[in-house]
């Protein structure tokens, strides 16, 4: 069953328990992924690499309004954002902690062998393959700086 369909029947089964907060979610995960089929025209589905990074670009865009609404003071739209959030990240994929995201960032550099600044980027794309879903790319920048730094 694709995301698409599974949206759809969760979306029929929260209209009918009445949970809009959870209908909010969906609903907007339902636009993200029209909008992303449009966007590559003439697809009927989207692969599931394309929909997980629909999701994380939802995640990542509930996180950013959620902390502009805390820092300013607006805290029921503030928890309508983490709400929306909670539902989107239960879509995706069991995300690591920094520990393991660590552990898979050192192997990627002894694999590589590298040893500076220099090879970050051929790092981080080896990194983001091997961790797509799982990670958002801000830590694993992080984690990679810091190794590389060392």
């Amino acid at each position: 069953m694709s995301l698409e369909q599974k949206i759809n029947q969760d979306i029929k089964a929260a209209m009918i328990a009445k949970d809009n907060t959870r209908l909010r979610g969906l609903r907007a995960i339902k636009a993200a992924i029209l909008l992303a089929k449009t966007e590559k025209a003439g697809i009927d589905e989207l692969t599931s690499d394309a929909e997980i990074k629909v999701l994380q670009k939802l995640v990542k865009q509930r996180k950013e309004s959620a902390e502009i609404y805390k820092t300013q003071g607006r805290d029921d739209l503030y928890q309508i954002e983490v709400e929306e959030q909670e539902v989107i990240e239960g879509f995706l994929p069991k995300q690591l902690d920094r520990a393991e995201i660590e552990r898979v960032v050192k192997s990627i550099i002894a694999e590589t062998g590298a040893s500076g600044m220099k090879d970050m980027g051929k790092v981080m794309g080896l990194a983001n393959q091997k961790l797509a879903g799982q990670a958002d790319g801000k830590t694993i920048s992080e984690i990679i700086k810091t190794s590389l730094s060392q």
